[in-house]
């Protein structure tokens, strides 16, 4: 007589290895999810730098003294489309997304102008600061933060002439680098 089959015990869910992958698995989407709708300066930095490797920088403190100098003529780029520029922006700056607007703006400023591009954390300003380099513009920089950064300093920013203290935050995950009392998606 034979002896019937030794069953297996039934267990709940997944055998342990399985369900160790499943679990490595999920805590890898949770951090990727944070990581995606929570950036940090940190990443943002780390990634400006990793993509545009040769583009140079100046920090806020160090544009708000070319900005006091009398005897500097600087140029403000606003890389932001027309809504984020509409909310506020750095006094004089102007608004150019395109290279060709850019490359305008820096052949009406002259030799000498100190031009600086910055956008909402620092990377389309990055890539225009490339492109114009590119084209053998020496003097050009991108701000460190941008106006995120300009803003959480209590720095000036202007709609128009008049001051204000709001910045477009771009989205609700780029939005949480700027100090929550500075968003605003409208004028």
């Amino acid at each position: 007589m034979t002896s019937p089959p030794t069953a297996k015990p039934r267990g709940r869910g997944l055998d342990r290895p399985a369900a160790g992958a499943v679990l490595i698995a999920l805590m890898a989407l949770t951090a990727c999810a944070e990581q995606a709708t929570e950036p940090t300066w940190a990443a943002v930095e780390a990634r400006i730098t990793e993509t545009f490797p040769d583009v140079p920088s100046i920090d806020t403190a160090g544009l708000n003294e070319l900005l006091r100098d009398p005897l500097q003529t600087v140029v403000l780029i606003d890389v932001r489309e027309p809504d984020e520029f509409a909310v506020s922006h750095l006094q004089g700056a102007v608004r150019a997304t395109s290279i060709d607007q850019a490359a305008a703006l820096v052949h009406d400023a002259g030799a000498g102008a100190t031009i600086v591009a910055y956008c909402s954390v620092g990377y389309r300003s990055a890539r225009l600061v490339a492109e114009l380099r590119q084209r053998g513009v020496a003097e050009v920089y991108n701000l460190e933060g941008s106006i995120f950064r300009w803003a959480n300093e209590d720095r000036p920013l202007y709609r128009g002439d008049e001051p204000v203290r709001q910045v477009h935050p771009f989205d609700e995950s780029w939005g949480t680098l700027l100090h929550a009392d500075r968003r605003s998606y409208s004028p």
